[in-house]
């Protein structure tokens, strides 16, 4: 069975308690715990020993969000102390993995945990990877990389879960005043990166995941980049606050009448299995077409697992 298919992902501070139960009462599909942005380094051991007693108290078959860790970069310092202390007691579903500056990075880390889960006994490749893609101008120049540096090895490429993308990092990194015109509109440079990540996880396999809307009382412009997202291929979005959930999933799960006439594509389609081109309502369709009706079917089934 292939793997459940994440829309709506919700950050939470690896040090605030309070913040954790509200985050692991919600609707989430997974919720990430994060040891890097969100904690002071001062509070970073503190944060690690709260992530881990979480970790290690949250049943394996728990109803509920995926519980996934983000940890500070492989050029941090601090990835093979945040990686000890989060399989300490339990390990969690997922790494995300921040500012990349390529591929290499994403081998270091998937190398960690492959070290890691062998000492302790725990299936290979169990733990899966989400990669913030284009945080460094190094990373979002490499992603035309990935089809080739991970593709060719399978158990790493299928420990790669998806790629995603954040505007807020790159434009420190370049300077950058806005990421977005007086419109709203993403910048030239920004679409660019958030078209690369889509493009690289498309040529993976892996799931693309939308960047955070960093106003989260704003439901108009959160919808208006849902729209946005699932429309050029996102299956997801990263979240920065529990009230944006429900319409996070809302938006990636297909409406009924997309449904209905997926279901109408796949019909006509099994009334001539060997044709290449069928009729419906009078428009000519196609195999591609077949594909995107069978794609609107899984989600409406994940939608509805979830």
């Amino acid at each position: 069975m292939p793997p459940r298919t994440l829309r709506s992902w919700l950050f939470v501070p690896g040090d605030s308690e309070r913040k954790q139960e509200k985050a692991l009462a919600s609707a989430a599909d997974a919720v990430i715990l994060d040891l890097e942005d969100s904690v002071a380094p001062e509070q970073l051991p503190a944060a690690r020993q709260r992530v881990s007693e979480l970790l290690g108290s949250v049943g394996e078959h728990r109803r509920g969000p995926q519980l996934w860790v983000r940890v500070n970069a492989a050029s941090s310092g601090l990835l093979g102390e945040d990686l000890a202390a989060v399989f300490a007691r339990a390990a969690p579903a997922g790494i995300v993995v921040p500012k990349v500056s390529g591929a290499a990075d994403i081998v270091l880390v998937a190398r960690q945990l492959s070290r890691l889960e062998t000492r302790l006994g725990l299936e290979p490749g169990a733990a899966r990877l989400l990669v913030i893609a284009t945080e460094t101008p190094a990373g979002v120049l490499s992603l035309a990389q990935y089809p080739q540096a991970l593709g060719g090895l399978r158990r790493l490429r299928e420990r790669v879960a998806g790629l995603t993308w954040g505007a807020e990092d790159l434009g420190t990194a370049l300077g950058a005043l806005a990421a977005r015109d007086a419109a709203g509109a993403l910048t030239f440079t920004f679409q660019l990166a958030r078209s690369h990540c889509l493009l690289a996880a498309a040529a993976l396999g892996a799931q693309a995941i939308d960047g955070v809307c960093t106003d989260f009382r704003d439901g108009t412009r959160l919808q208006h980049e849902l729209d946005a997202a699932r429309r050029d291929g996102f299956s997801g979005k990263l979240a920065i606050h529990p009230d944006q959930i429900a319409a996070i999933n809302a938006a990636f799960a297909p409406t009924e009448a997309e449904r209905e006439h997926a279901r109408r594509v796949v019909a006509a389609f099994a009334t001539a299995p060997a044709a290449g081109v069928v009729s419906l309502d009078g428009r000519m369709i196609d195999r591609p077409h077949l594909l995107q009706a069978q794609r609107i079917l899984a989600a409406a089934q994940n939608a509805e697992g979830s």
